[in-house]
């Protein structure tokens, strides 16, 4: 078989079209014409070898001890989903396409309640405020960093008790995650957002085809994740063994927000004839369904592996009183959480996207 890089041209366009009347925007390189007539589906993943200049780096926010591990995540091409021969496997999973994805960085860890916090309850204004910062004196990216939308309080406490010291922040709505990792962007000088489906897949199978990253045998899971077997609750990020790319809690702890709003059909609506280079579904002013992935301390093993995908729905504020029900909080989403990501090569119209969701009535 050709080798599939040899296809792949160094330009870069980018594609739209409607589906289900959600934006799906393909990143895509060029193709060398009359190449590929039809991809097979191979049982095996091609890795690209990482750039030179790719290490792994660590951020610290300004004013506190918080630290960011940036993990570098080779680029390559893999076939996103599952084959019909998986154990367990749900519809939403396939038709299996094949997805060309570049290098990146990705946090080695869930991002934590104490970063969060300092987000959303504007705790690092309030610290400046109180060491008697002048604010107007601040660089430009620091009062821009500043500027960012911060979330409404929540009516209650949303750790709901589950602990939180170095545990991943939970109950944060898909837009809230957003403005959060716009926050980290203009905080600290660098492109970080959400993932897209198709680039957390990709991180999570660790350049493996099996259903998990560590292989097809679910009794090995409680080496990896927190699941409903072995906790009940979210627990302290990084305690389990990491997969081949060195990220820890793909599988289980909380469930992890994507860019891609959630089409029980998305794949079948990409080429099966040659690669998408990362396809995703735009989110735009529609609340629900937004993607989750990897499972949670709240899942079987069976719904950790690479593959399964969730959608959010209205069920995941259930108990929010507020009318109409707050952007920013997900009362009963006690097993969702996220974690940020950086392109290696820019992305426009990905790195720079802003969530679109506002406050108003008809955008569920």
């Amino acid at each position: 078989m050709t080798d599939l890089f040899q296809v792949f041209t160094q330009a870069t366009r980018v594609h739209c079209r409607r589906i289900l009347g959600i934006s799906i925007v393909c990143l895509s390189g060029g193709f060398s014409q009359g190449v590929l007539a039809q991809i097979p589906s191979p049982m095996k993943i091609e890795l690209q070898p990482l750039p030179a200049d790719m290490k792994p780096y660590t951020e610290t926010i300004p004013g506190t001890s918080l630290k960011i591990e940036m993990v570098p995540v080779p680029g390559g091409t893999y076939w996103i989903g599952s084959p019909e021969t998986e154990a367990d496997r749900n519809k939403d999973e396939g038709p299996q396409r094949a997805i060309k994805i570049e290098p990146f960085w990705m946090s080695k860890h869930e991002i934590i309640w104490d970063i969060y916090d300092t987000y959303s309850f504007s705790l690092d204004i309030k610290r400046k405020k109180n060491e008697g910062v002048d604010l107007a004196k601040q660089s430009d990216s620091v009062k821009a960093a500043d500027a960012v939308t911060r979330p409404t309080p929540p009516y209650a406490d949303m750790t709901f008790g589950m602990g939180h010291d170095n545990q991943p922040a939970i109950c944060m709505t898909h837009h809230s995650a957003m403005e959060c990792s716009r926050w980290l962007s203009t905080l600290l000088g660098k492109s970080y957002r959400l993932p897209t489906e198709g680039e957390w897949e990709w991180a999570a199978r660790g350049g493996q085809t099996t259903a998990f990253s560590f292989g097809d045998d679910p009794s090995k899971i409680g080496d990896y994740a927190w699941y409903v077997e072995n906790t009940e609750k979210p627990q302290q990020v990084g305690k389990k063994k990491p997969n081949p790319f060195g990220l820890h809690d793909m599988h289980g702890n909380v469930a992890e927000w994507v860019l891609d709003h959630y089409s029980a059909d998305a794949y079948s609506k990409l080429p099966a004839d040659k690669a998408s280079a990362n396809p995703v579904l735009i989110p735009d002013l529609k609340e629900y369904s937004y993607v989750a992935r990897g499972g949670s301390w709240d899942d079987d093993a069976k719904d950790l592996r690479s593959a399964v995908r969730r959608g959010s729905d209205k069920e995941w504020s259930v108990q929010d009183p507020q009318r109409p029900q707050s952007i920013w909080w997900h009362t009963d989403a006690t097993f969702v959480g996220f974690r940020i990501m950086r392109a290696y090569k820019p992305t426009p119209g990905l790195d720079d996207f802003k969530s679109p969701i506002v406050k108003q009535k008809g955008t569920k």
